[in-house]
């Protein structure tokens, strides 16, 4: 699509469903949904803070919020909406798949395998 403008690439799930199902990977994984290494993460973070100052939990409550509404409403607004006129897609290659299946590797390592953090 070559462009960042979010608004500009809408309805991506019918002109490439496949690339919409490694985006919604991606985009639970970074909502720190179990068993992703997001979540422990989270929780230390969060832990931590509580432990630090106990009025820093409302504010380390809020910014998880935030962040997990913004990520939700910027897949939505790519992946469901009507696709433009303008838009042209040329068909996904292996490579972009190859490219996210080792990207998405790690992170399966990593959950099936915790213990690799310590």
């Amino acid at each position: 699509t070559h462009t960042r403008t979010l608004l500009t690439i809408r309805g991506l799930q019918t002109i490439i469903p496949l690339m919409t199902t490694w985006w919604l990977i991606a985009s639970l994984s970074n909502l720190g949904l179990p068993p992703s290494i997001n979540l422990f993460g989270e929780l230390m973070i969060i832990s931590s803070m509580f432990y630090w100052a106990k009025t820093t939990i409302a504010l380390t409550g809020l910014t998880t919020l935030i962040t997990a509404t913004y990520t939700l409403y910027v897949f939505l607004t790519t992946q469901r909406n009507k696709t433009p006129n303008h838009l042209i897609t040329t068909p996904n290659h292996t490579r972009e798949h190859l490219l996210m299946a080792l990207h998405s590797m790690p992170l399966g390592l990593l959950i099936t395998h915790p213990n690799l953090l310590f």
